[in-house]
């Protein structure tokens, strides 16, 4: 795979990526969260006081496991429900769109029931763009070389 830049966004610089096991409330599952969009991680970086961008260059080894979602499919939608609900996979990265705060919402409410899957998709448009890649384990996490940080102004 190319050599490839990404950007993790939060309220400190992490020099040493980890991966973070917390509520199973995450689109793929436990691990350390980027992007290759900036403007994304400026935006994650923006709940914060202090609001910082990592930023890192990635060549993923051709020998992890790696599940990459090129759109949102039906595919995307159940892996994600799957790994809200506590189940783990087999990646060692996972690759693809980001089901945002709002679109976190329509999940729940379809794993809820209280919205079938045909709503879901009517409902799941972006206004923009995202994407998002999970580090899952320790072997992906050594693709990961720390270039620097960039602090997020308040006009950014």
């Amino acid at each position: 795979m190319p050599k490839m830049t990404v950007y993790h966004g939060g309220y400190q610089p992490v020099y040493h990526p980890e991966i973070r096991i917390g509520r199973n409330t995450k689109n793929f599952g436990p691990g350390f969260y980027c992007t290759v969009i900036r403007e994304q991680a400026q935006r994650w970086a923006r709940r914060y006081r202090t609001r910082i961008v990592s930023v890192y260059d990635v060549i993923l080894d051709s020998s992890l496991k790696i599940k990459e979602f090129r759109e949102m499919s039906e595919e995307w939608l159940d892996f994600i429900v799957a790994c809200r609900s506590g189940r783990d996979h087999e990646y060692d990265v996972v690759i693809g769109a980001m089901a945002n705060d709002q679109i976190y919402n329509y999940i729940s409410d379809y794993i809820d029931g209280v919205i079938t899957r045909e709503q879901f998709w009517v409902l799941a448009k972006f206004k923009y763009p995202t994407h998002q890649i999970n580090f899952c384990t320790e072997a992906a996490l050594k693709c990961l070389e720390y270039r620097g940080y960039e602090e997020v102004k308040e006009s950014e």
